[in-house]
């Protein structure tokens, strides 16, 4: 039983791992890559669709994405899309295909992005706590009905923290790459 809400603690902190890592690859540096327009939704006929599911995204150059709808007639949601954004890129098309340059960073933007990049990270170690908490208090519930002792709750408590510890520290070294590849210039 006290395996199960390990297992399953253990899970749900893997799982915030993966959304901080997404969340990260959402933040724009200075160079393209196509993960950049991951979050972005596009209103395609009354339906909110991924844009990576309307076209294909690439990145040719270093400071270029492209994006060409398999349907044209999404190009202008997708335009509509990009504008409402947070990614502060301004989408340009030839009636084929969506150009977004992405400009060198400024000094003030990257500390912009640098604070996001804090935020997300802060956030990620706090989901990372609660799931350890919700794991704990689930342990006390069983030693308080009498279905475990309280050596299963001590030691429960123990390889919660030692997953806490390993998976704040993963979300740490994620935080850490991103500043660097912020810094990058």
């Amino acid at each position: 039983m006290i395996d199960d809400i390990v297992r399953d603690s253990e899970d749900r902190m893997k799982k915030t791992v993966d959304a901080v890592q997404r969340e990260l690859a959402g933040i724009r540096t200075g160079h393209a890559h196509v993960n950049l327009v991951d979050h972005v939704r596009v209103d395609y006929f009354g339906t909110m669709m991924p844009l990576n599911q309307l076209g294909t995204v690439a990145a040719p150059e270093s400071r270029l994405l492209t994006i060409q709808p398999w349907d044209r007639n999404a190009l202008s949601a997708i335009e509509k899309a990009i504008l409402k954004s947070d990614l502060g890129l301004t989408p340009s098309n030839d009636g084929a295909i969506i150009r977004l340059a992405i400009p060198p960073l400024t000094e003030e933007r990257r500390k912009d992005m640098i604070k996001q990049v804090s935020k997300r990270i802060e956030d990620g170690r706090v989901a990372v706590r609660n799931v350890r908490r919700d794991g704990i208090e689930h342990v006390k519930r069983l030693v308080t009905s009498k279905e475990a002792s309280e050596d299963d709750q001590h030691k429960a408590q123990e390889q919660l923290q030692k997953l806490t510890d390993r998976y704040i520290a993963a979300i740490d070294q994620k935080g850490k790459d991103k500043e660097a590849e912020l810094r990058e210039v």
